[in-house]
């Protein structure tokens, strides 16, 4: 895993650029530091490397292909670049190897087949930019399911830039990019920024399974799909797996154990994340099997046994016969981090489960280089509680005419007082449109009224994928939820979390479950086996009880979690909380009602309520005080 960068068009300053560039990304790829420009220097690359296969020279980039014709700089993993690698000698593609890097198989399969068509031969996670001299072309891909950041836009009226973090855009000589106040809505209410938008105006996240394509003079690009989330839902629901549920578990087993295989492949050590979880269970059950040696496998616990699951993880570990190591971490690890989350994101981000994801990730890192996660079983397997409660509320709400429940939800909304509890979250619901719409609105804060109106530039438009996610695609409303998450929630909540807090650290993650193959037999299956009796993930389940006993499993879940909400309150940090949100600094900013958020944070003081809104107005307020 690394950290790619790059410049269109800068000028005569733009040695100086790129390299600091590579140097805001140190923490993505510690071990080494290139740079390659065109002889015209209109195309620059630069590359931060974190040494995982072929730790030589000879996997170093930015990377020529043999013909010299293609420069790549790429970063993520390719599993099955050995396969791959076997097929370009064998069609004669290439004669031979300089190394044993993906890296270079990679280029040279963009070389033999062009871009596309080796999109869609690699699995794997990735953000690539490879440049073609002849036609003088960029072409920029992102991995199938959003594992891998990629950045790109112009900066200075006419650069076209790109990079893996933001921030290192955003330390460009004349950067002057105004902040999308058009996402600040959508932010409020979900606590990240959708993609294809980021916060800054002119600079957007490419969405997972496209590739862009821009030439010389890098004044327009083409963005083009090559795998589709969506496509690949309709497809699988369209053509059902037709054998019994146990022959479903025995071939999502093998197409697990398929993945593992190839994510335990590195010249590094490699261990797993080990919560109490069905998910990270499953993951560490499957790559014991499967090695000859003890997995190592890494847990962290909290003092209060509320959020405590590191001794159910423990039980599982000696079940398996890992060689486990768990932290107990105490309130001032967790506080010390809340600091220093904005630089890792580089942009507002508000899910608090990124301090237990972060300090799990550090400490793994001083035991090994590559961990897997077990991230992905709840939307690929139905296993959150909250689909099943929206489809019942939908079943007995879309009864109701909406030209009836419209201005029913406007009346309720404005009788609750206090603008909060049941009776505001009934009032949402009873708007929404669709299932997909209701199911989004139940996840929302209230916080479209956070922002400041007439700070809402109308050219900076928002985004939600319910401007493109057409409503009833599928006919299980269950499996329409899920596929929202997979779109957005996963990508640009869980998956930007996991990839910014590891590699805060020089830790890669691989995310086994979000394997090609594991995705799309995923999408083929009933519902009924996802979900059968009140129990979810059923089918997952079905593989990891034949490795764990079920007793061990069957407990309640009490998540990746932290009581943010109590130490707020405690001096160190409410002092912190006050100071971002300071009067005089929110009027000096113009964009929050200054206002409501004081009404906010003052009823989450004394009753205890806002707590989720809080937090996301506080990291907003952090990162604009350390942008």
């Amino acid at each position: 895993m690394c950290g790619i960068a790059g410049l269109c068009n800068w000028g005569a300053n733009w040695q100086q650029n790129i390299e600091r560039m590579n140097e805001k990304m140190y923490h993505r790829g510690p071990d080494a530091s290139g740079i390659w420009a065109s002889d015209d220097h209109a195309v620059v690359l630069g590359h931060r490397r974190l040494s995982i296969v072929d730790l030589t020279s000879s996997g170093a980039q930015p990377m020529e292909s043999h013909n010299g014709r293609y420069v790549i700089a790429y970063n993520g993993e390719i599993y099955n670049h050995r396969e791959i690698r076997e097929k370009l000698l064998r069609d004669k593609k290439t004669a031979e190897f300089r190394g044993t890097s993906d890296t270079e198989v990679l280029v040279e399969a963009i070389s033999a087949y062009g871009m596309k068509n080796a999109l869609a031969l690699v699995k794997g996670m990735f953000a690539i930019a490879v440049y073609d001299k002849e036609e003088r072309m960029l072409s920029l891909a992102r991995d199938r399911v959003g594992e891998k950041p990629l950045y790109y836009g112009f900066v200075n009226d006419d650069c076209f830039v790109f990079g893996s973090d933001l921030n290192s855009i955003a330390a460009l000589d004349g950067f002057r990019n105004s902040i999308n106040t058009g996402v600040l809505q959508n932010y409020f209410r979900y606590g990240y920024i959708a993609a294809p938008c980021s916060i800054y105006e002119n600079i957007y996240k490419l969405q997972p399974g496209k590739y862009l394509e821009i030439k010389q003079p890098f004044h327009e690009y083409d963005i083009k799909t090559y795998w589709s989330m969506m496509e690949t839902a309709v497809y699988g629901q369209t053509h059902l797996f037709k054998g019994s549920e146990e022959e479903a578990s025995q071939e999502l087993e093998r197409l697990l154990k398929e993945s593992i295989r190839g994510q335990m492949s590195a010249d590094v050590p490699v261990g797993a994340f080990l919560s109490a979880g069905i998910d990270s269970s499953t993951i560490v059950s499957l790559m014991q099997s499967l090695s000859d040696r003890q997995v190592r496998s890494f847990t962290i616990g909290m003092w209060d046994e509320k959020f405590n699951e590191a001794r159910a993880a423990k039980e599982i570990a000696e079940h398996l016969g890992t060689k486990h190591t768990e932290l107990y971490i105490t309130e001032q690890d967790a506080k010390d981090v809340i600091p220093h989350l904005a630089e890792m994101f580089g942009e507002p981000y508000a899910d608090s489960s990124q301090i237990p994801t972060y300090l799990v990730s550090r400490m793994t890192r001083e035991h090994v280089t590559v961990s897997l996660s077990g991230d992905g079983g709840d939307e690929l397997f139905c296993g959150y509680n909250t689909y099943g409660s929206i489809d019942r509320i939908w079943n007995k709400t879309r009864r109701i005419p909406y030209v009836f429940r419209k201005p029913a939800s406007l009346l309720l909304g404005t009788v609750g007082a206090a603008r909060h509890g049941a009776m505001t979250t009934r009032a949402r619901l009873l708007g929404a449109r669709s299932v997909e719409d209701m199911y989004l609105r139940s996840e929302i804060g209230e916080g479209f009224e956070i922002v400041r109106k007439d700070s809402i530039r109308a050219q900076a438009a928002g985004y939600s994928v319910m401007d493109t996610y057409p409503s009833g695609l599928l006919e299980e409303a269950q499996h329409n939820l899920m596929l929202m998450d997979l779109l957005m929630y996963h990508p640009d909540d869980i998956l930007n979390k996991v990839d910014r807090t590891a590699m805060a650290v020089s830790l890669e993650t691989r995310v086994p479950m979000l394997d090609k193959d594991v995705v799309e037999f995923a999408w083929k299956l009933p519902m009924s086996y996802r979900k059968k009796d009140g129990v979810t993930k059923k089918v997952l389940r079905d593989v990891l009880y034949r490795y764990v006993p079920r007793e061990l499993m069957e407990r309640p879940k009490k998540g990746f979690s932290i009581p943010l909400h109590k130490w707020l309150k405690e001096p160190e940090l409410r002092r912190w909380a006050e100071e971002l949100i300071d009067r005089n600094t929110l009027e000096e900013q113009s964009l929050l009602n200054v206002d409501v958020v004081w009404k906010l944070w003052n009823d989450y003081i004394e009753r205890d309520i806002w707590r989720v809104q809080i937090w996301y107005i506080l990291m907003f307020q952090e990162w604009m005080a350390k942008r």
